[in-house]
């Protein structure tokens, strides 16, 4: 018996479609035979074609399907059919639908329109047996690095071979004209820990058989969710090329140390007309209104019911497809805040079964209104109540460089003191604490984390303005050096705050997109990552390694609990606004150090500050961060200039 929770759907006819449970749906291939299995509760027909390629010709073979238990619907071939490819046609209500894939397929033609019959173990490359996730503790020692295939090696200053392809990011010895090291081997010596992956299934805007073109798009909108994307492939024509290249790229990730997150959209898809969920079952995986409009909290026109049955089935399997043939490392979802919470959860369990330190997260928000109740939502606020699952802090990110919704208006880095508390609800990874005014802080009005691990502490990524290109915006009268200034204390903020940290690729760079803020579809030109930006700000990028180096050290700045953060983290009087002093004490989480003290000044000009008792020894300011010290025994009071982060120590 189907059951809908009270409120989370309309009155829809799909409350009576029979849910299939069986874990069989999609292309069975062996060498004997091929078992094509599909759902198509209201169908009267279903044709099966068989073809030579992934486009163009006509077909080798027509079959029709025999109606199966719960709505689906079967055919079995009973021949070796590996590499041919394939189509579903069904016919509803004395209509016809496209020709399309099955919403499971796992290989593809060109430009995704049918679907490949695949031999997955034969797309394993060399090792790929033996890959290993590289070793992770806790979910706070993660340090994100977020990139686009493309951005990180069009550049003609790359050294990359395989332009705009995932063997691009596999490349290792690359590097620019300067002598410094590019794409892959540049992440590692930044030292992140995860590298989070922009959308990488199949998906709609990008011809693929236009490489030369130089297309370009970020990836949020779906075609095939289990097949990664052709055009980032060097052959997209054969279906088991993607899947090889991809698998490829990963296991170079894992014998580079790096785990790899992989971004997914199962929010809406690029439209709901040619969609392969309408193919099979038109109306059914999208959320309505009352009225039967389609409900649009993802502003892309449709949204995806993930609480009825059979989407919350598919959602479930896809992830657990990509985490075992892939062996990816975490997901990130995209407008997590139109999901709902139960799905959420189940994703999270089922994934967790099959490795306990599989990363997830997602934006706590939506992009409009939907027809589920916000509180039956994954949205920021109620996080909490989803189990092991991240959501990205606009209270930090905004509380740093300015809102979002005005580009000029300044953050704590540029001298915005009244965004003193919003950094502070972050520096604390938005637990509970008895020390933020909740009244002061920008967006949240409440602590909404659980523990710590529930917050991404960031103050870029894709969207919107790189940082660099948001302070130039919101500082037009500042000169370079005291906008350099501003972005090191924006990466210290972030690198000694508790929870997850996230950086957007090229930040470390001064990464620029020449003030375009939305550049989904913009050409290269304006993603592309600049490797000559490396030799010019090298001294920057040594910053943030080194920041990230200090993370890494101490595990004060990772504590795994509200409680543990509660006991040994506290905010000391700081003497004016826009001043944020606060210790971190008893050898927290097993640190060496004893007590640590970050000093953050937003003002633009000096503060002087009253040490605690004791001999400190600098370890970060302004300039540089050295674990051994900079200076030592300072005590009684110390002068911090302007817009800088200190840490200091004490045994």
């Amino acid at each position: 018996m189907l059951t809908i929770t009270a409120g989370a759907q309309p009155a829809t006819p799909y409350t009576d479609y029979p849910v299939y449970t069986g874990k069989d749906l999609g292309v069975d291939y062996s060498p004997l035979k091929t078992i094509f299995k599909v759902w198509a509760p209201r169908a009267s027909e279903v044709t099966l074609r068989l073809y030579d390629a992934g486009d163009g010709g006509q077909p080798v073979s027509v079959l029709s399907m025999t109606k199966g238990a719960k709505g689906t619907w079967v055919t079995t071939i009973a021949k070796n059919i590996k590499d041919k490819y394939y189509t579903f046609q069904v016919m509803q209500d004395s209509k016809w639908l496209h020709e399309a894939p099955d919403i499971y397929a796992r290989a593809v033609g060109v430009n995704g329109r049918r679907g490949m019959v695949v031999d997955l173990a034969s797309t394993n490359p060399a090792g790929w047996r033996n890959d290993k996730r590289p070793l992770l503790k806790n979910f706070n020692d993660i340090i994100l690095y977020e990139l686009h295939i493309r951005d990180i090696s069009e550049d003609t200053n790359s050294g990359i071979k395989n332009k705009g392809k995932f063997l691009g990011l596999a490349e290792t010895g690359t590097k620019s004209p300067d002598g410094e090291a590019t794409g892959l081997d540049h992440i590692k010596e930044l030292g992140v820990t995860h590298v989070h992956l922009l959308p990488c299934f199949d998906f709609n805007s990008v011809d693929e058989t236009k490489p030369s073109k130089g297309q370009y798009n970020w990836g949020y909108d779906p075609l095939n969710y289990n097949v990664p994307e052709g055009s980032y492939s060097s052959n997209p024509y054969d279906g088991n090329v993607r899947i090889r290249e991809f698998k490829q790229l990963i296991h170079t990730l894992h014998k580079n140390g790096l785990r790899v997150v992989l971004d997914v959209v199962y929010n809406h898809t690029s439209d709901i007309d040619h969609s392969n969920f309408s193919q099979f079952a038109p109306g059914y995986f999208y959320r309505h209104n009352p009225d039967g409009s389609y409900s649009n909290g993802t502003g892309c026109g449709n949204e995806v019911a993930s609480e009825m049955p059979m989407a919350r089935k598919f959602m479930i399997e896809s992830v657990v497809y990509w985490a075992k043939e892939y062996h990816l490392d975490g997901f990130r979802f995209d407008l997590m805040g139109v999901h709902d919470i139960e799905t959420m959860n189940m994703i999270s369990d089922t994934l967790h079964k099959i490795d306990p330190t599989i990363f997830i997260y997602g934006e706590g928000w939506a992009a409009g209104n939907s027809s589920m109740p916000e509180n039956l939502r994954a949205v920021k606020k109620n996080i909490a109540r989803v189990n092991k699952v991240a959501v990205f802090s606009d209270d930090i990110r905004d509380g740093i460089k300015g809102g979002w919704g005005d580009l000029k208006e300044k953050g704590f880095v540029s001298g915005n003191t009244k965004m003193t508390e919003s950094v502070k609800s972050g520096v604390v990874a938005s637990t509970p604490n008895p020390q933020i005014n909740y009244n002061r802080v920008n967006y949240s009005k409440a602590a909404w984390a659980g523990e710590p691990f529930q917050t991404i502490t960031y103050v870029s990524c894709h969207d919107d303005n790189t940082l660099w290109d948001r302070l130039k915006i919101s500082n037009p009268d500042a000169s370079e050096a005291d906008r350099i200034k501003m972005d090191k204390l924006a990466a210290a903020i972030v690198l000694t705050s508790q929870g997850v940290s996230f950086l957007h690729s090229g930040a470390e760079l001064l990464r620029t997109k020449q003030g375009v803020p939305n550049s989904y579809n913009k050409p290269d030109s304006i993603n592309e990552i600049d490797w000559s930006r490396k030799t010019k700000y090298k001294s920057l990028f040594e910053y943030y390694k080194g920041l990230v180096a200090l993370r890494k050290a101490h595990p004060a700045f990772r504590m795994t609990s509200t409680a543990m953060i509660n006991e040994n983290l506290k905010f000391l009087a700081p003497g004016g606004p826009g001043l944020i002093v606060y210790r971190i004490s008893n050898n927290a989480n097993g640190d060496k150090w004893k007590s640590i003290l970050v000093i953050l000044n937003g003002n633009t000009v000096s503060k002087t500050v009253k040490l605690p008792k004791g001999n400190w020894t600098l370890a970060a300011n302004g300039d540089t961060v050295k674990e051994a010290g900079i200076e030592s025994d300072l005590n009684g009071s110390v002068t911090i200039n302007g817009t800088e982060a200190w840490v200091l120590y004490s045994n």
